[in-house]
């Protein structure tokens, strides 16, 4: 049977729940499109009339897209030059999913988006459906072919992965504001001591370059590691802005959540770097420089008023 405007309408409707979805299961907005134009390919050749729940096929259909997804990812990941991060999603994408509760909210934050990569495909997707989207457990054993106890064992699980990495301290856009601001001036001033204020001191920073762009293959630790990293990279130098190919505009948004710095050269984003803030100080810069990763945000940015830039930087 021909697929209607209205099955058609049905299914658009459910595409942003879908990439959502598929974002904090893939870690890559690009795939997450992917995934949901492949539902999207087998609901139209599917039988609507007969599927009874039209939600809850789609949602199956796309969760074991994305876990077959996450088999071959794992392979090619062992083969990735440097260290893999996920891709990065400004303020407002409306690919971030939900954000009405603490726990929607920080399923999406940059820190629990790694934490995520230690996790199983099934223990992942349970995670997801269960605390992002409050699917409950008898829904999730239904699109994972499990029992619902097995689905709120690996929840369990999973939770207490998620747990034991670091938790961050929610903040509102104007505390994200300051802390930036905060960095960006210990960062510029030249000297090693006002940043280590600022950082936890078991502070990290990770750099995701895909081989593309020069990024540490082995993550900077300690609070005065990375605070003499980051010293070095917002001086100004030559060799930066060749590779730039100039000075860009340095900006503070938030990326899924997190405080983070945005440069742009050019009208593109060539780098974000997300803050993990916990009580104790900033805990973690996560750097995606990899331009196969920030094509995304560069559509999001040209499509947002972004104020002025805070700094032009070299880095």
């Amino acid at each position: 049977m021909a697929m209607t405007m209205s099955d058609v309408d049905r299914f658009e409707a459910s595409r942003p729940r879908l990439e959502a979805i598929a974002y904090r299961l893939l870690g890559s907005a690009s795939e997450a499109e992917d995934a949901a134009q492949e539902t999207f390919l087998r609901w139209q050749a599917a039988d609507v009339d007969h599927i009874e729940v039209p939600e809850a096929w789609l949602t199956k259909v796309l969760t074991n897209l994305c876990l077959n997804q996450l088999t071959s990812a794992r392979a090619r990941r062992e083969t990735y030059v440097g260290q893999w991060l996920p891709e990065p999603l400004l303020a407002g994408d409306p690919m971030l999913g939900p954000a009405d509760t603490a726990e929607q909210r920080e399923s999406v934050s940059y820190a629990v988006l790694a934490l995520l990569e230690r996790l199983s495909p099934n223990e992942r997707a349970v995670y997801v459906l269960r605390e992002a989207f409050d699917y409950p457990h008898r829904e999730i054993a239904g699109i994972l072919d499990i029992t619902e106890a097995a689905s709120q064992q690996i929840f369990h699980r999973a939770k207490k992965h998620i747990a034991d990495g670091k938790a961050r301290t929610e903040i509102d856009e104007a505390a994200a504001r300051r802390i930036v601001d905060e960095f960006l001036a210990a960062a510029t001033s030249g000297r090693t001591e006002p940043l280590v204020r600022l950082l936890t001191q078991d502070a990290i920073s990770i750099g995701d370059g895909g081989g593309k762009v020069p990024a540490r293959a082995k993550a900077f630790e300690g609070a005065l590691a990375v605070a003499k990293f980051m010293r070095g990279l917002f001086k100004p130098g030559k060799a930066k802005r060749a590779l730039v190919g100039g000075s860009p505009e340095v900006y503070a948004t938030t990326a899924n959540g997190d405080p983070a710095i945005v440069a742009v050269f050019d009208g593109r984003v060539i780098g974000v770097m997300c803050l993990e803030v916990t009580a104790e100080g900033i805990a973690a810069f996560r750097n995606q420089v990899n331009p196969d990763k920030l094509d995304r945000a560069t559509q999001r940015w040209a499509a947002a008023d972004h104020g002025e830039p805070l700094i032009r930087a070299a880095f």
